[in-house]
């Protein structure tokens, strides 16, 4: 009885048993949930789809943010908040925006990472494009799927270097959205126009390769003329299906990421954030501390753990800062060393050397270990962008307070797991002089009578306003002197405030206006060199702000 009850109208196929929801709660863009009012709820056919309470967006985010707090740990809190995303992206970023201290360490670094690292088993919705090497000859086509049309910002990854975990293959999707997010979010670039990509080629992770939960292609990574076949479709297929983008490499390899970023920067608006971003970032940061170490730019030597895309970024941007300042190129280099994993970057190992490096590999005896490295070069300012957690020990920390009343000490390895030292680390072994900065945050630290509050040297700072500016002005090409602009803004916006409590980046919470300022340097710079497509408009900053998503409901009905 029960069975012929029911089967009217049920069938396998489908039919009445497939969910009807209105298109305009299935858009995460138009969704308002319980916020729809009741004359919308009339006007759009969604009376009865909700409960009949209208809620405001303000009570909305309290909800949401209660729910957050109650979950137990990091990741569960990150499935929760990209859950909403995916359902509500209105209500997602006005809670980043509104918190965005307490937000962005969780949708994005450290909490990503994690995240990545599982992304297969937590896998729920796709949030942007696969592209595989199964779609040689036809990415044009695959891109044309995307539902939004007038793409203007892509970030993409091969997953091959993601954060200090090495090569995730498809799990590093987790990086272009959370990017993407943090350009939403951080700097008001509309979500609609925005696109993550992952270009799968395969990955050397035999743990993935083996892995149950692994959603990419199960193969070894393909190299050599097949992979720059693969991206040189991949940019022309963008070229033509998006012609307004800009796009974003991100944690590609260090065989790749140089030689990608050359070869096609100015065959479309297009920057490294691994390479630029960091170096724009640890810039600023240098900039900002000069006023606690009482000297200038061209009194600083600068000693990096690692010598990668990182690294070397950095170290490009800050010769062209100290030219700038009139030094010339070869003593400004001179000023920068290197330890990679065979020891101090010098000129005798340079037949084994990569390209990136020979710049910087300096006639000078052979060394094996920073702790020599650090006592032999003196340096006055010690950078960590190697991905090995801890190599900042007691004894090199202590030994560069010797050498310098105020040391500067940046950790910035992500995330948390792969810092080279703590913040409490620094300060305490230091005596509280070190001048520290993070990738990921570190919690304020107490030593003695003072509370100090480590700045957070991350790419948030820069990249987001990079990309507005450059958006804002229809740019040709990102330069590098864009860079310098935006590492030159974001030091000047640190308060005398700010290095009171030894934090040498500005708070979070002025995260919009920090992007505002650097996309207006950014764009100015563009209409400076020539390489801005539209029109220069009166205010500048005007322009750019008319320009920034603000998070709130619009009308409907």
């Amino acid at each position: 009885m029960l069975e012929t009850q029911l089967s009217g109208g049920l069938t396998s196929q489908g039919g009445p048993l497939q969910p009807q929801i209105s298109g305009w709660m299935a858009d995460p863009l138009l969704n308002k949930g319980t916020a729809f009012t009741d004359r919308e709820r009339d006007a759009l056919g969604l009376r009865g789809l909700l409960p009949p309470r209208v809620f405001t967006l303000a009570e909305q985010v309290e909800r949401s943010l209660a729910a957050v707090r109650r979950k137990s740990d990091a990741l569960e809190k990150y499935i929760y908040l990209t859950n909403l995303q995916n359902r509500n992206e209105v209500l997602f970023y006005r809670l980043v925006v509104d918190h965005v201290e307490e937000m962005v360490p969780l949708i994005y670094t450290p909490t990503v990472g994690q995240a990545c690292l599982e992304y297969g088993a937590i896998f729920q919705r796709s949030r942007g494009l696969f592209v595989t090497m199964k779609d040689k000859g036809r990415i044009a086509d695959v891109l044309r799927l995307w539902p939004h049309q007038g793409v203007r910002l892509i970030v993409v990854t091969d997953g091959e270097r993601i954060l200090g975990l090495g090569d995730l293959g498809a799990l590093g999707m987790g990086i272009p959205v959370g990017k993407l997010a943090l350009y939403s979010a951080c700097a008001g670039v509309h979500p609609y126009y925005t696109l993550p990509i992952t270009l799968d080629v395969g990955t050397e992770n035999p743990e993935l390769l083996d892995g149950r939960y692994y959603i990419g292609l199960r193969q070894r990574r393909v190299r050599g003329a097949a992979y720059d076949a693969f991206i040189a479709e991949f940019i022309a297929a963008v070229r033509e299906v998006f012609p307004q983008a800009l796009l974003q490499w991100e944690d590609f390899g260090n065989a790749n990421a140089f030689r990608l970023l050359h070869a096609y920067r100015r065959q479309l608006p297009s920057f490294n954030d691994d390479i630029q971003g960091t170096a724009g970032v640890a810039l600023a940061g240098l900039l900002a501390a000069l006023p606690l170490t009482g000297n200038s730019l061209r009194d600083q030597t600068v000693l990096f753990l690692g010598a990668g895309e990182a690294g070397t970024g950095i170290a490009d941007l800050f010769v062209a800062a100290a030219v700038a300042e009139g030094m010339s190129e070869p003593e400004a280099r001179r000023r920068c060393w290197f330890v990679d994993s065979k020891g101090l970057v010098v000129l005798s190992r340079a037949a084994q050397l990569a390209e990136h490096k020979l710049p910087y590999a300096h006639d000078y005896p052979e060394i094996t270990s920073l702790a020599e490295a650090v006592a032999a070069i003196k340096p006055t300012a010690l950078i960590g962008v190697s991905g090995t957690p801890a190599t900042f020990t007691r004894e090199i920390v202590t030994r560069m307070a010797q050498l310098n009343a105020r040391p500067i000490i940046f950790a910035l390895s992500n995330p948390t797991s792969k810092a080279e030292c703590t913040a409490e680390q620094a300060y305490a072994w230091s005596e509280g002089r070190a001048i520290f900065a993070s990738g990921s945050p570190f919690a304020p630290v107490t030593l003695g009578q003072r509370t100090f509050v480590p700045g957070q040297g991350n790419n948030i700072y820069i990249f987001p306003g990079v990309g507005l500016g450059v958006l804002a002005c229809e740019a040709r090409e990102v330069t590098d002197a864009m860079f310098l602009a935006a590492a030159r803004t974001l030091a000047r916006l640190v308060s005398p405030e700010d290095l009171a409590i030894g934090r040498v980046y500005p708070s979070l919470e002025r995260i919009r206006e920090v992007s505002l300022e650097i996309a207006t340097a950014v764009a100015t710079e563009a209409h400076d060199s020539g390489l801005a497509r539209r029109p220069r408009p009166l205010d500048l900053a005007a322009d750019i702000r008319s320009r920034m998503f603000e998070p709130n409901y619009r009308e409907y009905a």
